[in-house]
């Protein structure tokens, strides 16, 4: 395996760890709505650095989606739903883990994020065409 397909494997295992987090943590501790978010954030963070990498697509450290969007973007088409999508996680990435940042998502909400982050995946995954 190359330097850059083990980077970005790499990134999706780090993704799936997140996801997979979130996921494990609403089925037993649904109230933490802080870490599940983050979590979801993360994850949909890692997917699509694994696709900019993928892509020899330099980018910044930043938990900022959209803007791992906007340089995905300048190689191929991203929806504009995909950018509402995200722009809805990027609310739950650093600020949310400090304790005067306190949010409370329902369980709809909450379900949502996993959704759209497991939605992230799977486009990560086929973009760039990993076998499953």
């Amino acid at each position: 395996m190359s330097a850059v397909n083990k980077k970005v494997k790499d990134w999706i295992d780090k993704a799936n760890h997140d996801l997979g987090s979130a996921k494990l943590i609403y089925l037993h501790i649904p109230d933490y709505f802080d870490t599940i978010a983050f979590h979801c954030q993360q994850a949909t963070e890692k997917y699509l650095k694994s696709i900019l990498e993928y892509y020899g697509i330099e980018f910044q450290r930043s938990h900022n989606l959209v803007y791992l969007l906007d340089l995905l973007a300048q190689r191929i088409d991203i929806a504009e739903n995909i950018y509402d999508k995200a722009i809805m996680l990027n609310g739950f990435s650093v600020q949310i883990r400090y304790p005067d940042n306190t949010i409370y998502l329902t369980k709809e909400e909450l379900e949502t994020s996993i959704s759209i982050s497991q939605e992230f995946r799977d486009f990560a995954i086929k973009t760039i065409g990993i076998k499953e």
